[in-house]
């Protein structure tokens, strides 16, 4: 049953209050340096605009990037320009939706007022983000915890807002409200996960990496209204899922770019360690698609390195403090392959080519036949490269010494020793200087065959026999995962 005329009048009268206090009170606490750089807060404002203009309309709610920009506004710039983004952004959207004046205002009063206290929240928190004496907070993972319980605190609140907004305006109970917003709620949360890891990308690596991530952003939204839309188009679809898929594989890619720049020695390792690792898996007899798991981990096996700052990235010794970073690259490197779909085989072979024959290796301590044969054939080929490799952070290696070092190797439990054999063996039968020149010539960008790959993953998933670069598969990701798990908490 609908409220009384005089209880929704009270209630809209707050409403005007709530907005109006809260500009005000952006006016008398704002502060010159909340808007700079001026190149975030223009940034901020325009994934705020272009965001409603790229929302998804779903059957139980409207998803927009938008909130990722309100989110960003209230952890790197502060309550004002936080507001700020959240009433443009509403603006935006009750004008596109032809909203009543009723919505208007709960959309205006609601979008500036939480962002405003989050802003708040965060000041108080985490204080000035762009302040020197603050990056040692804002630099670590905590700072992305604080924003991402700061947007928990932001959610409920504007949750209980636009509940009793709609249950005196249209009677609907709390209780089924709440069930309506449960289906949204995971998009929610990872949308301020999202904002999380984008303001601990920019407070470590700058605006640059924080307008690249916005862009795929933008279009990854744009292309899921472009599929929404489309649905009923079935010849359009194959296109717009390779443009998807292109987008997904693109942002391995671009990571493995950007880690280039900061180390160009990677395209060149990632590229000499498939030919090594491919051509072994050949040797000991894989098929075709167990050697192309094999290629596609090689190729991809450095990608968690990104998270890695540089300090740890140029190391020539790593530090104690840092061995729990470099420990993690692998796992981090796992997460970012096993999210393509059919790359969870690959995502394995990443997950645990740190770990050792005899048990002492990294994340899960597997032993000898536990650790399946592509992470095995990784580890010989990864460690022979970073031995030979010209722009490795050490001498390198003749080939006849990083061959002595890989049977010590296998003789004191790293590495397979029959795989090694194996790999010895082709060495010297093909002549190993040869072999190690053909490698280091070896060129990423062609190696990962990217518009290849692209329509391979595009394609229907192929019946049982069908023919299949890498197998579409997720469980075994899955359960590599669950099997990590379990090991750890068995060690522990």
């Amino acid at each position: 049953m609908h409220s009384s005329a005089l209880t929704r009048r009270v209630f809209w009268t707050s409403e005007v209050a709530l907005l109006l206090g809260t500009v005000a009170a952006s006016l008398l606490v704002t502060r010159t340096q909340e808007w700079d750089p001026l190149q975030l807060s223009a940034l901020l404002l325009a994934l705020a605009l272009l965001g409603e203009r790229f929302s998804v309309e779903t059957s139980d709610g409207q998803l927009s990037a938008s909130l990722v920009a309100i989110l960003l506004a209230m952890g790197l710039l502060g309550p004002a320009p936080a507001a700020a983004c959240g009433i443009a952004a509403m603006i935006h959207r009750s004008a596109m939706r032809r909203l009543p004046l009723t919505q208007w205002l709960n959309n205006l009063s609601t979008f500036a007022a939480v962002p405003f206290v989050g802003g708040l929240l965060m000041r108080v928190l985490a204080g000035n983000v762009h302040d020197p004496r603050n990056h040692h907070l804002t630099q670590s993972v905590l700072f992305g915890i604080i924003i991402f319980g700061v947007f928990v605190v932001a959610l409920a609140c504007n949750l209980a807002l636009v509940t009793l907004d709609v249950r005196l305006d249209e009677g609907r109970s709390l209780r089924r409200q709440l069930l309506e917003f449960l289906p949204l709620l995971s998009a929610e949360l990872a949308a301020g996960a999202l904002a999380a890891v984008l303001a601990v990308a920019y407070t470590n690596l700058g605006l640059s990496v924080l307008l690249a991530s916005i862009t795929v952003l933008l279009i990854f939204q744009h292309l899921i209204v472009a599929l929404l839309r489309s649905e009923d188009r079935a010849e359009q679809l194959e296109a717009r899922s390779r443009q998807l898929v292109g987008l997904q594989l693109g942002v391995l890619r671009t990571l493995v770019r950007a880690l280039k720049m900061r180390d160009p020695t990677t395209g060149r390792h990632a590229s000499a360690v498939a030919y090594y690792c491919e051509a072994l898996a050949a040797e000991v007899g894989c098929g075709e698609e167990q050697r192309e798991i094999v290629r596609t981990a090689a190729l991809l096996h450095d990608v968690g390195k990104f998270t890695w700052p540089d300090r740890v990235l140029h190391a020539e010794v790593v530090g104690d403090e840092d061995r729990a970073i470099v420990e993690s690259h692998a796992q981090e490197g796992a997460i970012l392959v096993g999210a393509l779909d059919g790359y969870g085989p690959a995502a394995d072979a990443i997950l645990y080519h740190h770990e050792r024959m005899d048990g002492r290796g990294y994340p899960a301590g597997l032993i000898g036949k536990e650790i399946p044969l592509p992470s095995r054939i990784l580890a010989i080929g990864c460690t022979y490269d970073t031995m030979t490799g010209r722009d490795s952070y050490r001498s390198a290696m003749t080939p006849e010494e990083a061959m002595t070092e890989l049977r010590t190797g296998a003789a004191n439990g790293q590495f397979d020793p029959e795989l090694v054999e194996s790999f010895v063996t082709m060495l010297e039968r093909a002549d190993p200087v040869a072999t190690l020149q053909d490698a280091q010539n070896a060129d990423f960008e062609t190696d990962l065959e990217f518009d290849r790959r692209v329509r391979d993953m595009a394609q229907p998933q192929q019946p049982a026999g069908g023919a299949s670069r890498i197998p579409r598969q997720r469980g075994a990701w899955r359960s590599g995962l669950s099997g990590l798990r379990q090991r750890v908490l068995d060690r522990d």
